[in-house]
């Protein structure tokens, strides 16, 4: 049927452009032609694709749907079985747009690559009708068939309907595995129903609950947990979205949540807890415990039940040994099994594991840590997080696995240098995600044939204490370093980065404003030169800056004449990205003063007062503050100084610090004087005399670690 267009011209060309301007997949013909998009346009599916007609119908305003088919002027969702189960072909032909995949999956696909055609509104459910598409033949199918993202729920909680929203995101990125990580030393996210007491105490910390905070929210009771109808709900959603959610009890360490509930699952030895105000701070559970077995059965069990990925990953990674080694109760297994090996008791109870769950159907996920040795079955999946080394070595004794080194994989690790994220593994962006290059890193063609994908991780210790009511420290932190994972995992990074580059400035920018995404852009280039000082951006953003410590923004409009570059810090907006601060080099210089270290705790020998004296690293205390705990920086000469910080705890995050305390400023270093609050353990100071010491005292009882951890300070010279 022929129909009318209702659009000007001007704005069918424009439309038809921007179509035509979307990068290729992998086949692609363009017919010369044009297909009218109107209200009218009846969807209809074959059986087993009703939810994917609705999906459609939820993004679009569409007539209707229908199970009988129609090619006239109808949007036409069908099976293949000759494609791969992902794989998909889209026609969009004068007189109708017929999408087919290999299977369900194959299909959502398609629509998928449909909505790239489309204006970005569509992902906010706002596109408008009619339009007219260019009827072209597109035909493609994954690289990888495990395309997945790592979510730490059990550090931070993430309630149902934000998760909701983050299986919406992956979906469109083509994401097509979910790994929820439920269970940590901080938090119990999933209902067992024989063991309520697992999320009725263990889903809290903080508060009257025997999980004590560490990284955030010191003073309330915090957290949450899914019931099984909701997890059911999840996993039905993210289903509908193509995506697998794969749950994970991390075992048998960082357990010290499920410890707390239940202590009795520990290692039979009186544990330190002097140092720690009280807090039994052990992690792992007792490999030679029987009645361990048991609990986990039932655990497992419920999960087997709730669950249907055919994976159900249980950990092994980082566990501390040590606690084995005080054990009698392991040292006896040791002896009876004839071992010598602490770290071998994790061969043990993972067979335990991997028999509960082969009993119920179901194979195990294993971070690598725990296929050093070889022990597990052939059968069990890898993760691969510690390095590329970690992934040659699981191929190698013949594992699948799931690259995820993180060095370009792990998103909670900072963008640059000077931003939030932990900076253990290394420090990038998404063009390192991009650029990774399995040829170079060692995978030949043999060893391809054990890797079932890439996967990236989001490990949420810093997000606590970040609003994480809120989703923009998590958008930020892993958009568009996902979008860069996505077209890695999907189709490759044969055409370069500067070529993916345009692409994500010049459309997808667009694309993550209309899913309501706060990204992160790159930052400007700030350069200083001839007393002007001057700022640029190359992805049409808008373009402010601050100055000094005033959070009042300016617009910026050319190059400020200035003989105090560090006075100002620059940064973009577009859409709903921001780009990090990012200022001339004068603002990031700094000075190492001589100074001497002092404490009321004592300080640690493993990491010693000189390491953070001398600028090498951290030093440590040797147990967590009490009240009237101090720390005292004495300068050598009196310090002048703009800016000086001091920062207890890690850099990163939060934790082994004091959590609330105040500093005392001395000019004389006889005299002290209250300069301030400490904020998550740090105060930034910027003194108008010079300082010969200062004093951090704490007014907390403890932090829920052995220990206090004193970075040395960061000093801003006056220029």
């Amino acid at each position: 049927m022929k129909i009318r267009h209702l659009l000007s011209a001007a704005a069918l060309w424009f439309l038809t452009l921007t179509a035509q301007a979307q990068p290729a997949p992998a086949h692609r013909t363009d017919l010369g032609g044009e297909f009218l998009f109107t209200r009218a346009t009846l969807v209809t599916y074959e059986q087993g694709l009703e939810a994917l007609a609705d999906y459609l119908r939820s993004y679009l305003p569409l007539a209707g749907a229908s199970e009988q088919y129609a090619s006239d002027a109808a949007l036409v969702l069908a099976l293949d079985p000759s494609l791969g189960e992902e794989a998909y072909r889209l026609d969009i032909l004068p007189d109708h747009i017929a999408i087919e995949g290999g299977a369900y999956g194959g299909v959502f696909n398609g629509i998928q690559q449909l909505f790239r055609l489309l204006p970005p509104e569509v992902y906010a459910r706002e596109c408008t009708l009619p339009l007219r598409l260019p009827t072209l033949h597109i035909e493609d199918a994954p690289r990888f068939a495990y395309r997945g993202m790592m979510l730490d729920v059990a550090r931070t909680w993430v309630d149902a309907p934000h998760v909701k929203r983050y299986i919406d995101l992956l979906s469109y990125h083509n994401i097509n595995k979910l790994h929820l990580h439920l269970s940590d030393d901080e938090g119990w996210r999933i209902e067992i129903r024989s063991h309520p007491e697992l999320t009725e105490i263990g889903g809290f910390r903080g508060g009257d609950s025997p999980v004590r905070p560490i990284y955030g929210k010191w003073d309330e009771k915090y957290g949450g947990y899914y019931t099984q109808e909701q997890m059911r709900e999840l996993i039905a959603y993210a289903a509908a979205r193509n995506i697998e959610i794969i749950p994970e009890i991390d075992l048998p360490g960082h357990s010290r949540n499920i410890a707390s509930v239940h202590p009795e699952i520990r290692c039979n030895y009186r544990p330190d807890t002097v140092s720690t105000c009280g807090y039994d701070y052990r992690s792992a559970w007792c490999v030679a415990r029987e009645e361990n077995y048991r609990l986990l059965e039932d655990i497992l069990g419920e999960l087997c039940a709730l669950f249907p990925s055919p994976y159900i990953h249980i950990g092994g990674d980082e566990v501390d040994a040590s606690q084995w080694e005080r054990c009698p109760d392991c040292r006896a297994l040791m002896e009876r099994r004839g071992i010598t090996d602490p770290h071998r008791l994790e061969d043990i109870f993972m067979q335990r594991m991997s028999d509960i769950l082969a009993a119920h159907g179901k194979r195990p996920a294993l971070w690598n840590e725990a296929v050093k040795r070889g022990g597990p079955a052939r059968t069990s999946r890898v993760h691969g997080w510690e390095s590329v080394r970690a992934c040659l070595d699981a191929v190698d004794k013949g594992y699948p696995t799931v690259v995820m080194p993180a060095t370009s994989f792990y998103f909670d690790m900072r963008q640059s240098p000077h931003e939030e994220g932990h900076s253990w593994a290394a420090v990038f962006d998404a063009r390192t995600t991009y650029n990774f290059d399995f040829a170079r890193e060692g995978f030949n063609a043999e060893r391809m044939r054990h890797v079932e994908g890439l996967e990236a991780a989001f490990w949420s210790e810093a997000y606590v204490s970040h609003e994480p009511e809120k989703p923009d420290y998590l958008d930020y932190m892993t958009f568009p370093r996902l979008c860069a994972l996505s077209r890695l995992a999907w189709s490759g990074n044969e055409a370069g980065w500067e070529s993916y580059y345009r692409e994500l400035v010049g459309e997808h920018y667009d694309r993550m404003t209309a899913m309501g995404i706060r990204f992160r852009l790159f930052p400007p280039t700030v350069s200083c030169r001839n007393g002007e000082l001057t700022a640029s951006t190359d992805d049409g953003s808008t373009l402010c800056y601050l100055v000094d410590s005033s959070p009042e923004e300016h617009s910026y409009t050319g190059p400020i004449a200035t003989t105090q570059p560090y006075r100002y810090r620059f940064f973009t907006r577009r859409g709903t990205g921001r780009s990090p601060e990012a200022a001339d080099r004068s603002f990031y210089r700094t000075v190492t003063p001589s100074w001497k270290l002092t404490s009321s705790m004592p300080l640690s020998e493993r990491f010693p007062a000189s390491n953070a004296e001398h600028y090498r690293g951290m030093s440590r205390t040797c147990r967590t503050c009490r009240p009237k705990d101090w720390l005292l920086y004495t300068f050598d000469m009196p310090l002048r100084c703009r800016e000086l910080f001091l920062q207890t705890g890690y850099r990163q995050l939060p934790n082994a610090h004091i959590v609330t305390g105040y500093a005392e400023v001395s000019y004389d270093g006889v005299r002290f004087e209250r300069a301030g609050a400490l904020d998550k353990g740090c105060i930034t100071l910027r003194p108008n005399r010079p300082v010969r010491a200062v004093r951090l005292v704490a007014t907390c009882r403890g932090n829920s670690t052995p220990f206090v951890v004193i970075q040395p300070p960061v000093v801003k010279p006056v220029l």
